[in-house]
């Protein structure tokens, strides 16, 4: 029942659900990641603002494109018996994988709004802290946001359907 009740059932509601996480992702992680790239400060902060929405752009895009891979990769790590909490957590685990492979990168050209292979040297040194922030946002906050909102939404749609 939970499966049903706090992931999307159609297009409209996929949509949602992905507009969700994304704006609440990306307005926690980029302005966290920022400041521990180059401080923290009023200044940085507003630097900030300024590009999320060129990175909410190419998370959307990148949320499309890798979906389908990290669905394939999530059946071949999960056991048709497992829970739906353990089938989510792998999920996002697998998607927060991909999505900081290639954000650390596109991130930090948006960022500092150049495209160079500077990024490339640090790439090590930075993407496990990006991902390590990224995956605990998206389980502790992002998802758990959505799949509420998503909740509230079916057991709204389910009372018309009785009434």
């Amino acid at each position: 029942m939970d499966f049903y009740m706090k992931l999307p059932r159609n297009k409209k509601e996929f949509t949602l659900f992905l507009l969700v996480i994304s704006i609440v992702s990306v307005n926690i992680i980029a302005p966290l990641i920022t400041f521990l790239e180059v401080g923290f400060s009023k200044e940085t902060y507003f630097n900030t603002l300024q590009v999320i929405p060129f990175i909410w752009l190419f998370v959307v895009i990148l949320v499309l494109l890798t979906h389908t891979p990290a669905e394939k990769i999530t059946k071949k790590i999960i056991h048709k018996d497992d829970s739906f909490n353990s089938v989510v957590t792998i999920n996002i685990l697998v998607n927060v994988l991909l999505m900081s492979i290639f954000m650390t990168i596109i991130g930090t050209w948006i960022g500092s709004r150049s495209v160079t292979f500077d990024v490339f040297h640090n790439y090590l040194n930075v993407w496990p802290r990006n991902f390590a922030i990224s995956l605990a946002i998206e389980l502790l906050i992002a998802h758990p946001v959505a799949r509420l909102i998503l909740y509230k939404l079916h057991i709204s749609k389910d009372k018309q359907k009785a009434a």
